[in-house]
């Protein structure tokens, strides 16, 4: 029953079990973590309501949803609760998004709906990412040059999460099925909402999972084995996301040693920025490395990376410059250049 039997009105948690439940889960078929994240927002949209409007989550209706509330709400996150722009912008994303589920089952809500829909969120300053340069990176990825099985499991992992460019919850997924050695030499990850892509791995890579798989996945290949794998209370799982950065600050830690201004604290993501900017310096298109990091928007790798470094300005006018010995144009030339648009 989706209206309160007394008032009739719509009742505000069944939508959201809706929502969160049938229509993120079952429709659209969003993954576990971002069901979790929308969960997560509305109850701090609840929560809000209860501490600072004092309204009791079983007094809570689509009334509550105006706009005034929800600009508030914006103010406590950003000044009370001292969230990230971009934390803030997730929590009223989704709640948008349920109010516009809700309005669309329901023609009493659309007011409503619309009425949050235009709510501005804080303004998400662009900086320049941080990644290594190259000289940090090859010092990272050698880092495990330790004999020991697990020292050559960490040195291939850091490997592989550098040139497939994974997020880290896409490595410790990988399996010895998902890894193809033959010609084009490749790994399959599955990303976000379930989607799969083939990404290109180097000759180097390849030759190192050739050894890699020959020593710890024997008979194992095409197989749903874990790539990398830990043994726990005698049983073989993949490695959590956790081991995999506590692996890479080990790492750094080494690393330190030969470059002690060395990141103070990295994390896995930072590899595969690492990546994307090794690739960009190097030419390679944008909507090429959108497709290798998974990103289905091209706006969300223009807004990470459509930058350039100094050196890369510095080329770019260098190269503009002209020069007293320049040839002159032609007029043909001159037309095609100023029939540009």
């Amino acid at each position: 029953m989706k209206h309160n039997p007394e008032t009739g009105a719509p009742d505000f948690f069944v939508f959201a079990r809706n929502f969160l439940h049938s229509y993120l889960g079952n429709v659209r078929q969003c993954s576990p973590a971002t069901i979790a994240a929308y969960r997560l927002s509305i109850e701090c949209f609840l929560t809000f309501l209860a501490d600072e409007m004092h309204r009791p989550r079983t007094t809570v209706t689509f009334d509550g949803c105006t706009r005034d509330t929800v600009k508030a709400w914006i103010d406590w996150m950003n000044t009370t609760k001292k969230y990230a722009p971009r934390t803030v912008t997730l929590r009223l994303t989704a709640l948008r998004s349920f109010l516009a589920f809700s309005a669309a089952d329901d023609l009493t809500l659309v007011a409503t709906s619309q009425a949050v829909a235009d709510v501005k969120p804080p303004r998400i300053t662009t900086s320049p990412i941080d990644y290594l340069s190259p000289d940090h990176t090859r010092t990272l990825l050698s880092a495990f040059a330790d004999t020991t099985v697990k020292s050559r499991r960490n040195h291939m992992m850091l490997i592989v999460l550098y040139d497939t460019a994974a997020r880290v919850s896409e490595l410790t997924a990988l399996t010895c099925s998902d890894i193809h050695l033959g010609l084009p030499a490749q790994v399959r990850i599955r990303g976000k909402g379930n989607k799969t892509r083939i990404v290109p791995i180097t000759t180097r890579t390849t030759d190192h999972l050739h050894a890699f798989l020959a020593e710890l996945h024997l008979g194992e290949e095409g197989s749903d084995h874990p790539l990398f794998y830990t043994h726990h209370h005698g049983q073989i799982s993949k490695l959590s996301t956790d081991s995999v950065s506590l692996i890479l600050n080990r790492a750094a830690k080494i690393a330190r040693q030969e470059y002690p201004a060395f990141f103070d604290r990295i994390h896995p993501h930072l590899l595969r920025k690492t990546k994307a900017m090794d690739l960009y310096q190097e030419g390679i298109p944008l909507p090429i490395i959108m497709r290798l990091l998974g990103h289905t928007n091209a706006l969300t790798t223009e807004a990470f990376y459509a930058f350039a470094t100094i050196d890369m300005m510095r080329q770019a006018i260098t190269g503009a410059t002209p020069t007293p010995d320049a040839p002159h144009l032609t007029d043909a030339q001159l037309d095609t250049l100023y029939s540009l648009r």
